[in-house]
């Protein structure tokens, strides 16, 4: 948040925000004759699953547009050389810290425990996410730390803290989203229909490190200056009248998220691509600072590393899953093919709007910085 926007502002655009994405399907089911109340229970689950289908000329389309997107980045990136003032300007390189070693170890035994069919260890290995991405973000916060960059955990530890719950109340979001298209499905919970008390306890702390992971992800590869070189300069966007700018992206976003429910196996990327659209444009309207304020004076690192931090995050959470008891499996209309771990390829390109939805989750809901400048 910048300076001039209080705790209650953003505390009142979170909750709007939350409403909009609540509304915004249920919207859409109703004006086509749909009945939105059976979509508003606890646990949201899907009704049933999307039909995971392969069609070459929507697979193409998609892959063409994700390339056409992602591909002028990557060129920069792997043309330019890294600015050698950004890496000079961060705090001197130290030993590893002795309590990262206890991430590490955490981080190691879960993931024994997650894939090895110890008898008797059945519900520590339902549990097992968890602490396993405990143990990802104290690892990689400590990683942070040595490396010179900013560790949030030590430099503010009751934000970092407020991600926890923040990020269970911003995941079950998509719980709810996901009942419109179906594209995943829980397995091996050991949680009966009906059972939302224990459903909440068994999802609610795994949910709750999706933001943390993400965000310290993000400041990792900060400190890593090749992986944004010459993305500090590179295509600024101006437009000439942003607030009108703004609000037609926000009207595009909750227009997508209604449009989901009615036709979710055409439309269902816009479950990840209509939230950050709807976020930031929403920010922008309240005149705020948001991951895309440094875009108009060409950098565009703060959203770039955000993007490549959830993919990192999602290549991490599709692994894990692979061997884990308690896991979830996708349903990908016109892309289910070429899997990489359960998830099919073009899949992954959700992670990329997704980690923007991070970063401005994080903002509206902790006040965490939306970039890199200082906190």
């Amino acid at each position: 948040m910048t300076e001039h926007t209080s705790l209650g502002s953003a505390v009142r655009q979170a909750g709007f925000i939350v409403l909009a994405v609540i509304v915004a399907p249920a919207l859409g089911l109703w004006l086509t004759g749909g009945d939105p109340t059976a979509f508003l229970r606890f646990p949201p689950r899907p009704l049933e699953a999307a039909p995971g289908s392969f069609t070459p000329p929507v697979f193409a389309v998609y892959l063409l547009a994700i390339v056409a997107v992602l591909g002028p980045f990557i060129v920069r990136v792997l043309r330019s050389s890294p600015d050698p003032q950004v890496g000079a300007a961060q705090a001197p390189r130290r030993r590893y810290p002795r309590w990262g070693w206890w991430g590490v170890g955490l981080l190691a035994v879960s993931w024994l425990i997650a894939w090895v069919p110890i008898p008797g260890l059945e519900e520590a290995r339902r549990l097992s996410f968890t602490p396993l991405w405990v143990g990802y973000t104290i690892a990689i916060s400590a990683w942070v730390a040595a490396r010179g960059g900013r560790c949030l955990l030590l430099e503010a530890p009751k934000r970092f803290l407020a991600l926890f719950p923040a990020s269970a109340v911003f995941w079950y979001l998509f719980e709810y989203l996901n009942q419109f298209t179906g594209n995943w499905i829980y397995a091996g919970t050991g949680v009966a229909d009906g059972e939302a008390l224990n459903w909440f306890l068994r999802s609610a702390l795994p949910f709750s490190t999706v933001l943390p992971a993400v965000l310290v992800t993000r400041d990792w590869f900060a400190t890593w200056p090749r992986l944004s070189a010459g993305l500090d300069h590179f295509a600024p966007i101006r437009p000439v009248r942003p607030r009108r700018v703004a609000l037609i992206a926000w009207v595009a976003g909750f227009s997508g998220l209604a449009a989901v429910a009615v036709w979710p196996t055409a439309l269902y990327s816009l479950l990840w691509t209509a939230p950050p659209l709807l976020m930031v444009a929403g920010q922008a309207l309240a005149g705020e600072r948001q991951v895309f304020s440094t875009v108009a004076r060409g950098d565009w690192r703060g959203p770039w590393l955000a993007v490549m931090a959830a993919l990192f995050c999602g290549l991490c959470w599709e692994l894990w899953n692979v061997f884990s008891l308690a896991r979830w499996t996708y349903h990908i209309p016109h892309a289910q093919v070429l899997h990489v771990f359960e998830m099919p390829l073009l899949g992954y390109a959700g992670y990329l709007p997704f980690g923007i939805t991070c970063v401005v989750a994080a903002q509206l809901l902790t006040g965490q910085s939306p970039g890199l400048e200082k906190r």
